[in-house]
């Protein structure tokens, strides 16, 4: 029987537990194994007013400094095959579970459907939340149902796809629900009549210089690993949070005249109009492609992504993210947004 009260360490080091590998420490860090121990961390006499942070994979935050609170790290595991109906199999997994080696395990099964999210970096929990999306899909199109406890008192809810309202790496864990739940397990709705999602330009031509016509589940995982490989630094090498900036939507009056300006603009078209545009061309058209601003900077193969150089903290990754989204904003008169949460005392 796993025990009841999660492994508790104060003043714990945060470097390890970020993948940008910024210092800082947590007053308190609680690992919680399965869902029912947060119900004793809550009854904890010194767990009172004090701030929280839920913390999956972190591959998504930016640690600026120490926080003074409790840091929940969930390792809640799990894979299973949950139901199925003459349409889909319904997949669930633990909040805890590492989100690659959770998509190759289905695809290990036989079971399609999450391949173009693979070698995504963070947990299953962690997913929904920022509703994850790589080569022509998103999280949400898979999306059946998840399973959260609240921090607030431990009552369990589910949350179906209208109760998480997914937006573009956007969900009400952002918003209105942001920090109020630890999600305990995530479950899929994989279709058992798969087509492959090959539109992304990289994908079909990794699938062509393999010579696959016609690819299975696993040949369009390995597609875009080789692919993610190839652009993106190994956070285990070079400290980085993946892609740092959402790519900027805007309206059809915005891209005519940035298109008129600059006829090679990568943009995306949207459903009701406008198009998203290309944040990391919008950088690199700025000159910050392998450029750094002290320890920090941007990769040389992807202006997208912020990395660590070395020795850097909170308050470099802050310098350089301001000076980037000012170039930006100066040259093409558009804001970017950056999607890794800063996690510190203070406001934001």
């Amino acid at each position: 029987m796993p025990t009841e009260t999660p492994h508790v360490i104060d003043g714990a080091d945060l470097a390890a537990l970020n993948t940008f590998g910024l210092p800082g420490r947590a007053a308190h860090l609680a690992v919680i194994e399965h869902s029912e121990q947060l119900a004793a961390l809550l009854a904890r006499p010194d767990w009172g007013d004090a701030p929280s942070l839920v913390l999956g994979g972190g591959s998504n935050i930016v640690v600026d400094g120490d926080f003074p609170g409790w840091v929940l790290q969930v390792a809640i595991r799990g894979r299973e095959l949950a139901g199925e109906d003459e349409d889909f199999r319904y997949v669930r997994a633990g909040g805890g579970e590492n989100w690659h080696d959770f998509v190759r395990w289905t695809l290990a099964q036989g079971w399609g459907g999450l391949e173009n999210l693979s070698l995504i970096p963070g947990t299953v929990g962690a997913a929904p939340i920022q509703n994850i999306g790589a080569y022509g899909l998103e999280l949400e199109a898979r999306f059946d149902h998840l399973e959260a406890v609240s921090l607030a008192d431990g009552r369990a809810r589910r949350f179906d796809a209208a109760d998480c309202g997914f937006g573009y790496r956007d969900s009400v864990f952002k918003r209105g629900e942001a920090g109020r739940w630890l999600i305990a397990s995530v479950t899929f709705r994989l279709p058992r009549r798969w087509r492959p999602v090959t539109h992304y330009a990289d994908v079909a031509a990794e699938l062509a210089a393999r010579d696959i016509g016609v690819p299975t589940p696993l040949d369009v995982s390995d597609a875009v690993v080789a692919i993610r490989r190839r652009k993106l630094p190994d956070p285990a090498v070079l400290g980085n949070a993946g892609s740092f900036f959402k790519n900027p939507r805007v309206d059809d009056a915005t891209l005519a005249r940035l298109q008129a300006a600059h006829p090679g603009l990568p943009h995306y078209s949207q459903p009701g109009g406008g198009a998203k545009i290309a944040a990391g061309w919008l950088i690199d058209q700025c000159g910050w492609k392998g450029r750094d601003l002290g320890p920090v900077g941007c990769f040389e193969r992807q202006a997208l992504v912020l990395v660590n150089r070395g020795g850097a903290n909170g308050a470099d990754v802050r310098r350089a993210a301001e000076a980037i989204r000012a170039d930006v904003a100066a040259r093409f008169g558009v804001e970017l947004e950056p999607e890794p949460v800063f996690v510190s005392a203070r406001r934001e």
